[in-house]
């Protein structure tokens, strides 16, 4: 299932495309909609846009980060990254969706206007771990991928680009060491590895991921 080395160009054409895929998925959602639950415990759909807009301007720091070389943390505390989340139980729909519109767009600009050099200053992200800023497009298309899954709206695993699927697979596998996957197709192996819902008969169980 190995996807080979992937780039940063192809991270960038997965998150537009996982971006496209959350903004149309959240357009005709009205109050009540927001409001119910995604498939995520314990969040509603707002709490999950709300962690995606405020995701996108917390990588945006990263990439102001790499392009002053002045260091900005993704969140200035572990509460703040929760306060925005619990901020999308508050919001009106129109408001959600302005955010995550307005915030994706701020990360893309931000992102195009990195010059070579800015590329590969190394960056520290929220976890904890030292990156070039050529991993900020990968971290960006794993969010609004899998999560346009997780609001619940319609959108699988099978939705997404062949490539992204293939690259999010080989790296969950190498994060949870496993040397074996179960058989079966590539969309359905990957929610499993993902700890998301799944197809697969006798795959054992495993925790969530992202």
């Amino acid at each position: 299932m190995s996807a080979g080395p992937r780039t940063s160009t192809d991270a960038r054409a997965w998150a537009r495309t996982g971006t496209e895929l959350l903004l149309d998925a959240v357009a005709g959602l009205d109050e009540a909609a927001f409001a119910a639950p995604s498939a995520l415990p314990d969040w509603t759909r707002g709490h999950l846009v709300a962690h995606v807009a405020a995701n996108a301007d917390a990588l945006g720091n990263l990439v102001r980060w790499a392009a002053t070389g002045e260091p900005t943390p993704m969140y200035a505390s572990p509460e703040e990254r929760a306060a925005g989340i619990a901020k999308g139980a508050s919001l009106s729909a129109d408001e959600l969706r302005s955010w995550l519109t307005g915030s994706a767009e701020r990360l893309a600009a931000a992102l195009d206007r990195l010059t070579d050099e800015q590329w590969h200053r190394e960056v520290v992200t929220a976890q904890g771990r030292t990156v070039p800023a050529t991993e900020l497009p990968w971290m960006r298309a794993r969010e609004v991928c899998v999560h346009v899954v997780d609001l619940a709206t319609g959108v699988a695993f099978a939705d997404l680009p062949d490539g992204f699927l293939a690259a999010l697979a080989d790296e969950i596998r190498d994060r949870r060491r496993l040397t074996e996957l179960p058989e079966g197709p590539l969309p359905e192996v990957t929610a499993w590895l993902a700890g998301r819902p799944h197809s697969l008969a006798d795959a054992p169980r495993l925790g969530p991921w992202l």
